[in-house]
């Protein structure tokens, strides 16, 4: 019988790992099943680009997985029995009834990452934009399209996404009031030139730059802070994101975000048949520290855990990928960027790219990742091995199991 193993979610994490037990595993010993909603692969990294007009580049599933023995269902994700080992999907298909069905699994992957934090501040899910999926990229686009010369658009958030937001639209947009409201300073993660390029580039661009400032309500027209209120005729939030609350509702062990805590496999403490990866799981990385929510922490644990079942199932060694950063890059606009060079637990050192240089270096790293994905069965030498744990029946005995 072959060891059923489901994904959930088909974003950068989910979608490597299910190609790299694609190369791993023998195709007659595993039924790899990928869900997602959406049918092709979203590059999230680039939805500020989405926002401000720009098409991507269609990399549709069905032919990224062709000839894998990789499963798509089209589906959103709507419960999950962590001990009797099932999930839920409604199915979102071409020609679906839309209706719900169970799906039993014997090794699960949770991949279904985070979204925006809209319950984080009053106002915000009513009159906020967010850019952290492709419906709320796509909605953000035609409210900024239509805007008149002259009407102004607060970026909330001062962090990687806040800042290559408000660049992107600046640049796109230099006929409207653009300004950014951080909560801190500006940059302030960043090392010295790191900052200064930053605040070069936003001045050069005319963003407003509203340094600790707290954002406490989002209205049609305006953001509410502890000082006067920022005029806004279109808000974009991107203050900070939130998990998906499915694994709230089961006897997985989470943390207080909802982030399902794993080991250094990337297996769930509490179920031993379930891995969660990127931002959904709590992970710890050098200095034990929390990974942050990114696609830099989210890649590397997608190996982890691909490898680290594929060693369960087969007898194998289990790997030992390195957890750690060696950069953050920020696209500031088309043709200019940072790379700001951090130590393996995500701190600043004094060494920076900047200007076109980091664009470059930016769109490499956005193309290779997006390559990654797209390409499951290159790249790596093909060692598909033969599962020896065998398959078994859903119930609760799935805890006990090593």
């Amino acid at each position: 019988m072959q060891h059923r193993i489901i994904v959930l979610g088909a974003g950068y994490t989910g979608a490597v790992v299910a190609g790299r037990l694609a190369r791993r595993l023998r195709h007659e010993d595993v039924a790899i099943t990928l869900v997602n909603a959406e049918p092709d692969f979203v590059e999230r990294v680039r939805m500020h680009q989405v926002a401000t007009g720009q098409d991507l580049r269609p990399r549709p599933f069905r032919e990224m997985f062709a000839g894998t023995g990789v499963e798509l269902r089209l589906g959103t994700v709507t419960g999950l029995d962590a001990d009797r080992r099932t999930v839920t999907v409604t199915s979102t298909g071409t020609g679906s009834a839309g209706g719900a069905e169970e799906l039993a699994y014997d090794t699960l992957v949770y991949a279904l990452g985070s979204g925006w934090d809209a319950e984080a501040v009053p106002g915000t899910a009513e009159h906020a934009h967010d850019i952290a999926g492709r419906p709320g990229a796509l909605r953000l686009r035609e409210r900024l399209a239509g805007l008149d010369a002259g009407q102004s658009v607060v970026v909330v958030g001062g962090g990687l996404t806040g800042l290559e937001a408000v660049a992107e639209i600046a640049e796109a947009r230099p006929d409207l009031d653009v300004a950014l409201a951080a909560r801190g300073g500006l940059g302030d993660w960043l090392s010295p030139k790191g900052r200064a390029h930053v605040r070069k580039v936003l001045t050069g661009l005319g963003v407003s730059v509203h340094e600790h400032t707290a954002v406490t309500g989002v209205e049609a027209d305006r953001v509410i802070t502890a000082g006067e209120p920022i005029p806004a005729a279109v808000t974009v939030w991107t203050a900070g994101f939130a998990v998906h609350p499915i694994p709230r509702a089961t006897t997985l062990e989470v943390t207080e975000s909802g982030q399902i805590v794993v080991d250094r496999t990337m297996r769930s403490v509490s179920h031993p048949d379930v891995y969660a990866v990127g931002d959904a799981a709590m992970a710890m990385g050098p200095g034990d520290k929390p990974l942050r929510m990114s696609c830099a922490s989210g890649i590397p644990t997608a190996w982890q855990a691909a490898d680290s079942i594929a060693a369960r199932l087969t007898g194998g060694k289990l790997p030992n990928t390195p957890l750690r950063y060696f950069n953050q890059c920020v696209s500031l606009g088309r043709d200019n960027g940072l790379i700001q060079f951090v130590t393996a637990d995500d701190r600043a050192v004094p060494t920076v790219l900047t200007g076109r240089t980091a664009a470059v270096y930016k769109e490499l790293v956005c193309k290779g990742a997006a390559w990654g994905v797209a390409n499951p069965m290159l790249g790596l030498p093909a060692r598909r091995r033969r599962v020896t744990r065998p398959s078994t029946t859903t119930g609760p005995a799935a805890k006990a199991r090593a």
